[in-house]
């Protein structure tokens, strides 16, 4: 999700260290103070201007989706290495807990994530989008093995996983918290109860 996109020019070097300084600053900043941390704050902190923010990343989600690709891109990874997983229904709550130990890193993704699922032009749809594909194949193993429900859909999953990622921000005292609103969520989801 970088600027540089297919048929776009190359960044010269000193718009290519700004670029990485602002990502560097904002994940950090997204990790200490959550995703509704001050843009100026995290220019001044990469050491630009705001002007030079907005060049790169004309908005807080844009900003949002290129700090977050490359944790989407390791989530994908990980769904692909589950894909052929002797159980598919182990392979796919696996993968939802590391979306939601994913989403509950950075106080405010989920919500962000949330939006995202409503717009698919937005930013964040970029990170979301293949994010729902990945889950969507599997889960579709899970069914057909017979142990999801048919009527389980990928959309309801994620909003599922980042209102548990949202439980969790929002208590930060509890580290079983996630675990066990994951099981009772996922007992809804067995066929045949």
């Amino acid at each position: 999700m970088g600027t540089e996109t297919a048929g776009a020019r190359p960044m010269r070097a000193d718009a290519r260290r700004n670029y990485e300084r602002l990502l560097t600053q904002a994940r950090t900043a997204f990790t200490e103070h959550g995703t509704d941390t001050s843009l100026e704050d995290i220019a001044r902190r990469a050491g630009v201007g705001i002007g030079t923010l907005y060049r790169h990343f004309p908005s807080r989600t844009a900003l949002m989706g290129a700090v977050f690709q490359g944790e989407v891109d390791a989530l994908l990874a990980y769904a692909r290495e589950l894909a052929d997983a002797p159980q598919p229904c182990r392979a796919l709550v696996d993968w939802l807990r590391a979306v939601i130990t994913h989403a509950s890193t950075y106080r405010g993704l989920s919500r962000a994530l949330m939006a995202a699922s409503a717009d698919d032009s937005s930013a964040m749809a970029r990170c979301s989008v293949p994010m729902r594909e990945a889950g969507e194949a599997l889960l579709g193993r899970a069914q057909q093995a017979g142990a999801v429900r048919p009527d389980v859909a990928i959309g309801d999953l994620l909003q599922l996983t980042n209102g548990i990622a949202l439980a969790v921000e929002e208590s930060p005292d509890d580290p079983g918290l996630a675990d066990r609103l994951l099981t009772l969520t996922l007992s809804g989801l067995t066929a045949g109860r």
